[in-house]
């Protein structure tokens, strides 16, 4: 063996380096996304609930409901399946759901237009009673009374309800004398013109009443009794004006508990509805 065979073995170490923080790919990516697109469609539901009617709201909700076919009385369109769900009672027997309701759809559809109809002609009597009001007022329909003071204190609007015909206090102009239930002259002039436009339609009617607050150091407070007397005193007037008792649904009074304006003392919170009751309420 020759000298160089003593040498010490020579001993190559290969180090492998790993790099920390590498690529991670793009998933975070793809959860943002659907995280945006979700806050836009929640947005996008918060405006829709803000700027539609419950009426439009009935409409988009039937539209993406499988179940309820679209008609015309309560959204879609008559278009490829003529206002119909694809889901609808004749397709649903056809793939062997059988039928699901127990009247066939054309009894459903006339069904659903017959009071479709009714709503819109109730509608329209609401409708031509505030317009009839709305000349009472401006002086064009042959009353003989001083329409431009009835006209500064009545403000009438559709509701669900019905039509409501409201009319307040003014300062220095009350309807009742001060803490009574005692009518001024004013108040048998406005009673007389509702006798005379609900005469129109065959609507049942409401009289809520209203007063302001009184202070809290009262011993006994009066607003429940004054606002259900007042009310009463209203129904009294349009009896004895020729209107038929058998229409008045009810008179109720509402104390303070509703005041039209945030001041809850002012004048302006003594006040009378009279509301022209939709059909069926």
């Amino acid at each position: 063996m020759s000298k160089g065979d003593n040498g010490a073995p020579i001993i190559i170490k290969r180090k492998k380096i790993i790099q920390a923080g590498g690529h991670h790919g793009g998933a975070w990516k793809v959860a943002y996304a659907d995280f945006v697109t979700a806050m836009m469609a929640f947005f996008l539901l918060m405006w829709l609930l803000n700027a539609t009617t419950e009426k439009q709201r009935k409409g988009i909700a039937d539209y993406f409901s499988p179940t309820i076919p679209i008609n015309r009385i309560s959204g879609g369109d008559d278009g490829a399946f003529g206002g119909d769900s694809v889901f609808s009672q004749e397709r649903m027997s056809r793939s062997g759901a059988g039928a699901i309701l127990p009247m066939p759809q054309d009894q459903q559809r006339e069904k659903g237009s017959d009071k479709g109809e009714s709503a819109n002609e109730g509608e329209e009597d609401l409708q031509r009673v505030a317009k009839e009001i709305d000349l009472s007022l401006a002086g064009n329909s042959g009353e003989l009374m001083s329409s431009d003071q009835i006209a500064r204190r009545v403000v009438t609007r559709l509701t669900d309800e019905g039509l409501i015909i409201e009319f307040f206090d003014l300062e220095n102009e009350p309807l009742f004398a001060a803490d009574t239930a005692e009518p001024e002259p004013i108040l048998a002039d406005i009673a007389s013109m509702l006798t005379r436009v609900f005469s129109l339609v065959g609507n049942q009617v409401a009289v809520n009443g209203h007063v302001r607050a009184y202070p809290e150091v009262l011993r006994i407070n009066p607003t429940w009794d004054l606002s259900a007397a007042r009310a009463k005193a209203v129904r009294e007037l349009l009896e004895s004006d020729g209107f038929d008792r058998k229409r008045i649904q009810r008179v109720t009074g509402y104390a303070d508990r509703k005041p039209a304006v945030p001041t809850q003392m002012s004048v302006r919170n003594n006040r009378i509805e009279v509301i022209l009751l939709r059909k069926g309420r």
